[in-house]
């Protein structure tokens, strides 16, 4: 059999590779052991007879020293999701395989977005605080449900499409922006194609799934959030960058109606003199929205099925390439 050896931090092990998944990859390679990244970067002997590793948070850089230290290396599983900062030009130089679980990431996250879209659509968020902070009911009065209400999802990568999936058992209309998504996508998807500008102007909840990328910090702006509907909500479970956050700022203290449901802020957390801890308007979640605790289990879950794939000669079903990771968050 193989030699497997796990890299990641020793909280993060736990977490993803439970009992079973432990039990089922020990069936199928020989396990050397689990170790941290600073372990690993200090005892570059230990790498030498290690044909795969196993990772995830707190994985290793794979960099050129690391990789001469492992001359049998073939395949990389990361439980998790972006594994953008481990993969180097010395990595694919070297032809290796790399499969992360971004997939499964991505159930928990928009398994999040949903609920915070119904719960927005209804202004849930808006009663709740305001009765929290007056000590008395808020008359009902506004909210438009989710019956014939319109949902803005900004991207369409694997969340924001996962996401199109739990929308359909609503009766909202959803509006997608994704230069790169076709129309014919878009009609398997069940969501219109629209501009940016088409999309927060029109929709009663807005949710953003973009990565950050260079191209996208501070893409969603002032005059973007200032053409939202009345009592509109904004979601962000993607990056904190990709807001401009003193614009977004400024506009929730005008528009006192808008709400903000931030799981990701930039910095994260937000400085300790952020105004967005004492907006009436905003939802702090300290990034919660991905998979936490007993859910990371379907990560190491989904690393064990590509590993049988891997060992049967199958197509690997999360395998990324360099193109594909240098979109990721």
């Amino acid at each position: 059999m193989l030699n497997g050896l796990y890299i990641l931090s020793d909280d993060s092990y736990d977490k993803i590779y439970g009992p079973s998944e432990r039990e089922d990859i020990a069936q199928l390679v020989t396990v050397k052991g689990q170790i941290n990244r600073e372990t690993a970067v200090s005892h570059l002997d230990m790498l030498r007879d290690v044909d795969l590793i196993f990772s995830g948070w707190g994985g290793p850089k794979f960099t050129e020293e690391f990789l001469a230290a492992a001359p049998n290396l073939q395949a990389v599983f990361y439980g998790a999701g972006s594994c953008k900062a481990l993969v180097t030009d010395a990595f694919w130089r070297r032809g290796l395989t790399i499969t992360t679980a971004y997939a499964a990431n991505a159930v928990p996250v928009a398994e999040f977005t949903l609920a915070q879209i119904i719960f927005c659509l209804k202004s849930g968020w808006d009663y709740a605080l305001s009765i929290k902070r007056k000590g008395a009911y808020k008359r009902k009065g506004h909210g438009v449900g989710t019956y014939g209400s319109k949902v803005g999802l900004v991207s369409l990568g694997m969340i924001g499409r996962k996401t199109c999936e739990l929308l359909q058992c609503l009766d909202t209309e959803v509006l997608a922006y994704d230069p790169f998504v076709s129309e014919g996508d878009a009609e398997k998807l069940g969501v219109t194609l629209c501009s940016l500008e088409e999309l927060f102007a029109q929709c009663d909840v807005v949710s953003l799934h973009t990565p950050w990328l260079k191209e996208t910090e501070n893409m969603i702006g002032r005059e973007l959030l200032a053409s939202m509907k009345e009592n509109a909500a904004l979601i962000n479970t993607a990056r904190g960058a990709v807001v401009n956050e003193p614009e977004m700022i400024s506009v929730l203290q005008e528009r006192p109606d808008l709400y903000a449901v931030l799981d990701v802020t930039y910095p994260e957390p937000p400085a300790p003199d952020s105004p967005l801890y004492t907006l009436p308007n905003v939802v702090l979640t300290p990034h919660i929205a991905g998979s936490m605790n007993d859910e990371c289990r379907r990560m190491g879950r989904y690393m064990v099925e590509e590993l049988q794939r891997y060992l049967a000669g199958e197509p690997l079903q999360w395998a990324v390439d360099q193109e594909q990771i240098a979109l990721m968050a």
